[in-house]
């Protein structure tokens, strides 16, 4: 599991059902038994600055659009975690680390 990967995860709480997310969390940590990672939602309910389009292809492994949500970002343990089902590309994690930092209020 690597930054960029996308995951399956069960999350507690109202987020709870199965579903995709992107790590996040660099890859240089690895002695920790968690993970950081953005869930994805194919719910188009909010727009915002907050939310990352990606179109379902075979590299990513989704099965329709989905959208990062900066906004919830997560840990959750690693032996929780499903398989990497996919992986997004450089270009997007780039615009994905502009927004991230945006949201925990590291940018500029």
């Amino acid at each position: 599991m690597k930054r960029g990967d996308v995951i399956v995860v069960a999350v507690q709480g109202d987020h709870g059902k199965p579903r995709p997310a992107l790590v996040v969390q660099n890859d240089l940590i690895t002695e920790i038994d968690t993970v950081l990672v953005c869930l994805l939602t194919t719910s188009t309910e909010v727009e915002s600055a907050f939310r990352f389009s990606v179109a379902a292809s075979p590299a990513n492994g989704l099965r329709a659009e989905s959208y990062v949500t900066l906004d919830k970002t997560t840990m959750v343990l690693r032996k929780k975690c499903g398989a990497v089902i996919g992986r997004l590309s450089g270009e997007q994690m780039t615009a994905i680390n502009e927004r991230l930092a945006f949201v925990l209020g590291l940018s500029g």
